[in-house]
């Protein structure tokens, strides 16, 4: 099932016992607030618990719908692609880096339950009901005012987002950049805790694995150890290295760390591996 809107934006605000439409996709993008209730939402493979004063954003790629334990106040504010295109004489230029679309659009905004603090709470809940207030108009579509208060609740979304350590400035990093920092870093460790990469990343840490997973189809630490071991691999080949000279390159604490990640991913030691290289003849 996937849901048309026919103007660039729209206000629902409405009470419901059960939730009114199935599991859906949409042709545009939706920013839901509770504003009373209590339940699951279920969006794309996470379910989330919501209660009042919780915010979702939904885009057209995602698939969602809620499970309503406590009869719900909802508010959805829907627009489509020609609402952010036609208010862009009033988009402030800080939005050039994140804009609203890539906002809504991003990822890992789907995987974790926003937060937020006081003041924030009552900013959001005002705001909303500013927004609601105005539905009466005619002239919402068209109007600044409108807009500009959903880019405070994007605003307000920004700043929940810094708590995960979620990247909006673009949603992703590009993989050649996070393979290239994997590369240049593969001697110091600390650097390549997932913890510490994906704080680098802006991705939140929670989910970087998952992340990683997804986007190179092998998970971060198998890629690491397999990416170190051939690197290793390369330096038993040099004769006047020692295996302890080794381990201290690669951050090891001893050469039985180095032994147990090296023979995982060769079936040898590395001394035994070492052994196993044909001496040169003079």
């Amino acid at each position: 099932m996937r849901k048309t809107l026919f103007e660039p934006i729209e206000i629902h605000d409405f009470e419901a016992a059960i939730f009114p439409l199935p599991s859906h996709r949409h042709t545009y993008y939706e920013l839901v607030y509770i504003r009373k209730g209590s339940g699951l939402h279920h969006l794309n493979n996470n379910v989330f618990s919501y209660n009042i004063g919780d915010i979702f954003i939904i885009s057209p790629e995602d698939q969602h719908y809620f499970e309503i334990k406590k009869q719900t106040h909802f508010t959805f504010i829907k627009f489509t692609d020609s609402y952010f295109s036609e208010h862009k004489m009033h988009r402030p230029d800080a939005l050039l880096l994140s804009s609203p679309e890539d906002i809504m659009r991003n990822k890992m905004l789907k995987e974790v339950k926003l937060k937020m603090d006081e003041p924030c709470v009552s900013i959001l809940r005002n705001t909303v009901e500013n927004i609601v207030a105005y539905n009466c108009r005619n002239d919402i579509a068209s109007s600044p005012l409108v807009y500009y208060q959903i880019l405070s609740i994007l605003g307000l979304i920004r700043e929940a987002a810094q708590k995960f350590s979620i990247r909006l400035d673009k949603t992703n990093p590009d993989k050649k950049e996070l393979i290239s920092y994997i590369h240049e870093n593969i001697y110091n460790p600390e650097l390549l805790f997932a913890q510490n990469i994906a704080t680098h990343f802006h991705i939140a840490p929670g989910y970087f694995s998952a992340y990683f997973k997804r986007n190179f189809e092998i998970s971060y630490r198998s890629y690491i150890n397999k990416y170190r071991a051939k690197l290793i691999e390369k330096r038993l080949l040099v004769p006047s290295l020692s295996i302890q000279e080794i381990a201290n390159e690669f951050g090891f604490n001893d050469i039985s760390h180095l032994n147990k990640t090296f023979k995982k991913y060769k079936g040898v030691s590395p001394s035994a591996f070492k052994k196993s290289i044909p001496k040169l003849k003079n």
